[in-house]
């Protein structure tokens, strides 16, 4: 059977994920960054999702998610009460997962045409 690759236009898509870094479009990222349909920030200073607080909140509000997936990396880890609580404040939801199922959930919200923000943290390797 032939497949056809059809390329999603009018927003930043997630290509691959593999143990060591994120094909984002056609460009592989090897640190942590935050993602939106419309732009991506790069060296996002988080290594460790124990690391998150409540000060990492506002680098994802400011990109004015209406839902943020976090990607934390192999394997789903929970971040701090304080961090999560951050978005719930302000009536944003939050879902938490490996950065697999973060970059599948994101890839099909911003085809949705969703204002998610995805945060993916990768480990230095």
């Amino acid at each position: 059977m032939d497949l056809s690759l059809e390329r999603p236009e009018g927003y930043l898509y997630v290509r691959r994920v593999a143990a060591h870094g994120i094909t984002l479009i056609d460009r592989e990222l090897t640190s942590s960054f935050l993602l939106a349909p419309d732009r991506a920030i790069e060296n996002w200073p988080v290594t460790a999702v124990e690391t998150l607080d409540a000060g990492h909140v506002e680098a994802l509000l400011a990109m004015n998610p209406e839902l943020v997936v976090l990607g934390t990396g192999a394997r789903q880890a929970f971040p701090a009460a304080a961090f999560m609580a951050g978005f719930l404040r302000r009536n944003i939801g939050i879902e938490v997962m490996d950065n697999a199922a973060a970059a599948r959930t994101y890839n099909l919200l911003a085809d949705e045409g969703r204002r998610v923000v995805a945060a993916f943290i990768l480990r230095p390797g």
